[in-house]
């Protein structure tokens, strides 16, 4: 059932995916190799890494279902938009000047920029820059993924038969072994990689930004499906094995994040996990407290 109203619950989740011989968010301080955590050797993925796939997943959604398409399901921050202009657009319907000039006016733009664009409902947005429309913070908030187990990442060179330029050309022709420099790149991967995120709704945020029932609906199908939409030779084979949902009865929450998460055990089955097969989730949905229902969005088993 459709519903435009504010979140009113607090929710907390427990959201796990993973690769298999891929490379899930390179790390360009350090030539593109999977991020790790050096002193564990955990694999990390960013929060702004799972952000764009949802933001690119609802842009594709929105482009496909006529419901979407009410100016509410925008994007923000996409490739190579000018945020300054989409900042001065809202300024613009508040204000005769190029700078808002008190909070008023920036809570104003605010409130455009909250209606129109989807991800500052969700994610929140630094709008300072240009004609300054303050900050939002966003209903979702989501942290680092890592890893389960520490990963090992394999470096493979890649050739090609083709030649940049006819120099290049010329100079593979007289090599002696006629074949030249082929040597194309090179390419990080994990063999495998199980990783955990937590991530949590918060209501007071979703009044102030206007983060409807609908829009969070829409988040978490962004989770289910956001993977088949983002594939990449580079990223391996990705896709969610679970989200785990804990929906508190109040605005405020009925029991601590940290308690609830520790109700959720990955452990692995053998010395070597290659697949997700190799582990074991354990839910200890016994003695819930008061006011918590965990549902089981994805239950991979």
């Amino acid at each position: 059932m459709s519903t435009k109203e504010p979140v009113k619950n607090r929710y907390d989740f427990v959201y796990l995916f993973d690769v298999t011989d891929g490379n899930p968010n390179g790390d360009p301080d350090t030539g593109n190799l999977p991020r790790i955590d050096i002193e564990t050797g955990h694999g990390l993925v960013t929060d702004v890494c799972l952000k764009r796939k949802v933001r690119n997943y609802v842009l594709l959604a929105s482009e496909e279902r006529e419901e979407l398409r009410d100016g509410t399901h925008d994007i923000f921050v996409m490739e190579n938009a000018i945020l300054n202009d989409a900042i001065a657009d809202a300024v613009k319907q508040v204000t005769e000047d190029k700078q808002t000039k008190n909070a008023q006016d920036r809570r104003k733009s605010q409130e455009i920029m909250c209606r129109r664009y989807y991800d500052i409902r969700t994610f929140g947005a630094v709008l300072t820059t240009g004609a300054n429309a303050g900050q939002v913070r966003g209903a979702v908030q989501m942290t680092f993924s890592r890893s389960i187990d520490p990963i090992t990442s394999s470096e493979h060179t890649i050739t090609r038969m083709a030649a940049t330029d006819a120099k290049e050309a010329k100079s593979n022709e007289a090599a002696d072994d006629g074949g030249g420099n082929r040597t194309m790149g090179r390419k990080a991967t994990v063999p495998y990689g199980l990783y955990l995120c937590h991530g949590f709704v918060t209501p007071a945020f979703a009044q102030k930004t206007g983060f409807t029932e609908d829009d969070l609906a829409l988040f978490w199908e962004a989770l289910h499906r956001m993977f088949d939409v983002d594939r990449s030779s580079s990223r391996g084979l990705m896709g969610p094995r679970g989200l785990y949902i804990f929906r508190h009865d109040s605005k405020l929450g009925n029991a601590s994040a940290q308690e609830l998460f520790d109700r959720i055990r990955v452990e692995r089955q053998t010395d070597l996990p290659r697949s997700f097969a190799d582990y074991r989730v354990t839910i200890d949905d016994s003695n819930m407290p008061e006011g918590v229902t965990l549902i089981r969005e994805i239950d991979a088993k």
